[in-house]
Order: C-alpha cells, then structure tokens, then sequence
C-alpha cells in the first residue's frame, strides 16, 4: 500500500481535476487517496467514481480551516473516513465557506479600487467547479507567473499581507468544535500539519473531545516536528498520518505520493462508508 492522505483538487484551492490527480498518484503508485479539500465534501462521488478507474481506493477526507482562541492561532483540522452525508461537518464548514466568499469578494473590490480591473464574475466562474473563491483564483487574473517564483510571491505578499490592500481573514470555527463534528459523524479527527502552525500545544485539548490523529508527514515539516509528532503519538495512543499537501500549480512544487501516510488506511465502515 502506498497512500497519500493529504491532496487537494480543484473543489477548493488546488488547480488540478480530479482525474488529473489520480492518474498523477497512479503514475506514483499511490493505492490509496485522500481529497482534503478545505472545508468541503464536494465531489466524493466523482472522486471515488474515478479512483476505483485508476485502481485507487479513495478515502471520504476534508480539510477544517479552525482557530485556537485561546492561544489566537490557525488551526487545520483533517477529517477521514466521515459517513455521508457528514451532515456535521457540513454544517458547521458552511458558516465559514460563506464568510470566506464574502470576504474574497471584498478583496476583489479593494484591488480593483487600487487600479486593477479584475471581473468578479469571470473569476468566479473560473474558479468552479470549487463554489468558493480562493486567493489563489483572483492571483491567476493578476499574474502569469508561477507560484513558486519570486514575481509571484512579490506580488501576493504586497497586495494579501500585512497593510496590502486585500490584507486581512475570516473568522474560523473553533478546533474543537471541528474535532467533535468529523468525530460526531463517524470520522477520524487528525491534528494537521502541527508544526507548520505551531498547534502541539492545544493536541490535549483536542483529545477530550476525539481527537484521534496526528500528521507526521507533511512537506513543511523538520526532522525535529517528525520526532515531536512520534512522541506526541505514542504518550497520546494517535494514529499518525501523512501526504503531500498537493495543490497543482496553486502549490509548492510536490510530486503526488512523495511523501505518504506511516499508517496503512482505515477499514471501511460496514454501514455507510460510502456515499449514498
């Protein structure tokens, strides 16, 4: 077995179809994926449809863009294995989906208020078949240039960072109320990427409510977080996981299946593993 668990398509901020994805993993030999897309469950019928064409087993994931206010932080909260329809995380993803519409519309009409004459609804429907608009979709009508350049890191630190004009973020869920959705619909709630956004701190918090998981491997990690996330692991009796982080060309440079989960995949749910 050989699963990436952490991949994003273009149902949120990733720039690749699904079918794209999965014949990338599939050249990689990956058996088993997992779609993390930010805050959305979208899609899981195509995804899983087209996995089993390429002989990947697709694992039911999301991705929780949450917060930690007591230590004022971001948190990611990733979700496997949830039993459809996931009416919690569903609901609970909304609010902050259409707080972050919103708020990218908003980014729209400062940018263009500072000379630039970007269409809102020609990037909107660029950006589908995700429903949501992602800083990533307004910088491709900015700029040809790739993400991991200089020209494009320039420009989206000038204009999305400290007092640029689109600069500022949305008010997340909290991350233990992310935790308790994935876990209230039958899924394993797993702590992502902890030392990318420093959350080792609130792991035990999030243990009293069903945390189940930590990521050990991710892109963004040192040989010091691998080690952290293994001790953490063992006092805490938590599955560790990893991926990727793919996103395509809205990413870092990563070859789907480069870096892949320690576990082997979840058993199925004998009664709603799948979608209905």
């Amino acid at each position: 077995m050989k699963a990436d668990l952490h991949v994003h398509s273009y149902y949120s901020d990733g720039s690749d179809a699904v079918c794209t994805v999965l014949k990338k993993a599939a050249q990689q030999g990956v058996t088993h994926l997992s779609f993390v897309d930010h805050d959305s469950t979208d899609g899981l019928i195509e995804k899983q449809t087209l996995g089993s064409t390429f002989g990947i087993e697709v694992i039911p994931g999301i991705e929780i863009s949450a917060y930690d206010f007591k230590r004022d932080r971001k948190v990611h909260v990733l979700g496997y294995h949830y039993q459809t329809p996931a009416k919690h995380i569903n609901a609970l993803c909304q609010a902050v989906r259409r707080r972050r519409q919103r708020h990218t519309l908003w980014q729209i009409d400062q940018l263009n208020r500072h000379g630039y004459y970007l269409d809102k609804q020609m990037i909107i429907e660029s950006a589908k078949p995700s429903s949501i608009i992602y800083k990533q979709h307004v910088m491709e009508h900015i700029t040809e240039a790739d993400f991991n350049s200089a020209e494009y890191q320039q420009v989206y630190q000038r204009l999305f960072k400290g007092k640029g004009p689109a600069a500022g973020d949305i008010t997340y869920v909290d991350a233990t109320d992310a935790v308790k959705a994935i876990v209230t619909d039958g899924g394993l709630a797993v702590i992502a990427h902890p030392g990318q956004l420093d959350s080792y701190e609130l792991i035990p918090e999030l243990m009293e409510v069903g945390l189940g998981g930590i990521e050990r491997n991710h892109p963004d990690h040192t040989e010091e977080d691998v080690l952290k996330v293994e001790e953490l692991a063992k006092e805490y009796h938590l599955v560790m996981t990893g991926g990727t982080d793919y996103h395509g060309y809205f990413g870092a440079q990563v070859e789907i299946g480069s870096l892949t989960s320690p576990m082997l995949p979840l058993r199925k749910k004998k009664n709603k593993s799948t979608v209905e």
